[in-house]
């Protein structure tokens, strides 16, 4: 069984289903609202686990009812809560979303995630060193992704870094990442480039190897040498939401069985998630990604 640590964030999102987007000032009755566990850590530590995987995540909820909402989910999904910091005082990290007209409108507030602090990844360095892979996202302070590479080299284990939301990194850091998981446009503001840039250039200029997702086409890796296509599974879409977030987990714990045969478990793992409503609702399990290839 792979070991798997997730290092992000912990969402409540509260979404709103609607005819349309109000205006502003204006009131309208909306069709549906929901609330659904999110966060890009969350999501990915979750993933990981009915994938099979031994999992921790390392992050951190308010003390508030969502706290606590968010704390047992994870806890019935089998994964590791023994880092994830209640914030005393403190609000869990919201998504507020409107879906609307085939859109959505998306506000997101931290809270607790920005407390996620390089001491606290300190602090669950004995996890982080009994881990086969470890996994980060860029939705908590930058200074903690950073600290999460830089535990993870002097450790030697290999940290996927997912640049999303993304913004410019210093090359330093990309470095210190054993995989970097963007989709194009991902990249190229990661690099500081034209996002119109062929792909395949921008794959070679990475600091770090790249699996890069394109979406119902699949993926794109490169170690060394030129960039290797893994094709998509054709499935009918319901809902995209978290099939990145799948793609991920899925890497990260298939990885020991070598990059090649890991990308085609996350381009299956991630088709899948596609065919469900929700983001970890529809998250695959282990017996449902071997039924599937």
């Amino acid at each position: 069984m792979a070991r798997v640590v997730v290092v992000g964030s912990i969402n409540m999102d509260l979404v709103t289903l609607a005819p349309r987007f109000a205006l502003p000032g204006e009131t309208i009755l909306g069709d549906r609202f929901l609330t659904v566990h999110g966060g890009k850590g969350a999501n990915q530590a979750v993933a990981a686990a009915r994938l099979g995987a031994d999992v921790a995540l390392i992050g951190a909820v308010g003390d508030d009812v969502f706290g606590t909402q968010l704390h047992d989910g994870l806890t019935h999904e089998g994964v590791s809560t023994e880092h994830v910091a209640r914030i005393a005082n403190g609000s869990s990290g919201t998504a507020s979303i409107t879906v609307a007209e085939g859109e959505n409108h998306i506000i997101v507030v931290p809270g607790a995630n920005a407390q996620v602090m390089p001491a606290q990844i300190e602090r669950a360095q004995s996890t982080l060193a009994s881990a086969d892979a470890i996994l980060v996202q860029m939705e908590i302070p930058l200074e903690s992704v950073e600290a999460t590479l830089r535990i993870g080299q002097r450790l030697g284990k290999p940290v996927i870094l997912n640049p999303a939301p993304a913004q410019k990194l210093p090359m330093e850091w990309l470095k210190l990442a054993r995989y970097l998981t963007p989709n194009q446009h991902e990249l190229a503001i990661l690099l500081g480039a034209d996002a119109s840039e062929d792909f395949h250039a921008l794959m070679q200029r990475a600091p770090a190897p790249v699996v890069l997702t394109r979406g119902g086409e699949g993926a794109w890796y490169r170690e060394s040498g030129e960039p290797v296509h893994q094709p998509g599974f054709e499935v009918k879409v319901v809902d995209t939401t978290g099939a990145g977030d799948t793609f991920n987990a899925a890497l990260a714990v298939f990885l020991h069985e070598g990059l090649p045969t890991a990308v085609r478990k996350a381009c299956a793992a991630a088709a899948l998630s596609v065919t469900r409503l929700g983001a970890q609702g529809g998250m695959p399990t282990r017996t449902e990604l071997d039924a599937f290839l």
